[in-house]
């Protein structure tokens, strides 16, 4: 049966941290294909087409990914969602204008955790903004910049890509 455990698991050692590094907006249907390694289909070893990934640096504890998992056996369904929650410090015009774009579009995420991984999250269906704020704060220490909840909802967890972006077949564009 296709739903049979197939290995077991040790306790792992203490060698990795939590926190994201960076993330990076992909445009929904930039990437039109994706090769999985040949032994693990939970792997993305390359993408077809020509997909920019739009980088965003991050720092701080406010960023983190958490993907849900959602199983019923009344209706013998399940699905992940991911939820993607970030804080992006200081106002400028060209971030209001990428926030419109981000929020009207549903663009594919790949989250670079602090241990390395790659996530690509929203590969299927891609990622929308469900909430956030513009926020100037009334202190100064207060936070003004901008906090973001993304949601995708997706057949499996997040794939791993096995290469960097590049490596993979993604051009990247960087801030300034």
């Amino acid at each position: 049966m296709a739903c049979d455990l197939s290995l077991g698991r040790k306790v792992p050692c203490k060698d990795s941290i939590g926190g994201l590094k960076n993330v990076y907006f992909v445009n929904f249907g930039d990437a039109t294909g994706y090769t999985y390694d040949v032994t693990d289909t939970d792997v993305i070893t390359d993408v077809a087409g020509t997909p920019t990934a739009f980088k965003y640096e991050l720092d701080g504890t406010a960023n983190n990914l958490v993907q849900n998992i959602n199983s019923s056996a009344d209706t013998g369904t399940t699905f992940f969602e991911q939820v993607l929650t970030l804080q992006l410090k200081k106002l400028t015009p060209k971030m209001h204008k990428e926030l419109k774009l981000m929020v009207y579009g549903r663009p594919q995420v790949i989250v670079e955790d602090n241990n390395g991984n790659l996530h690509y999250c929203g590969l299927t269906r891609g990622m929308n903004v469900t909430g956030g704020t513009v926020v100037t704060g009334g202190a100064l220490g207060d936070l003004s910049g901008y906090t973001l909840t993304l949601t995708g909802q997706e057949p499996v967890p997040a794939n791993f890509l096995g290469d960097t972006l590049s490596g993979a077949g993604f051009s990247i564009t960087s801030g300034t």
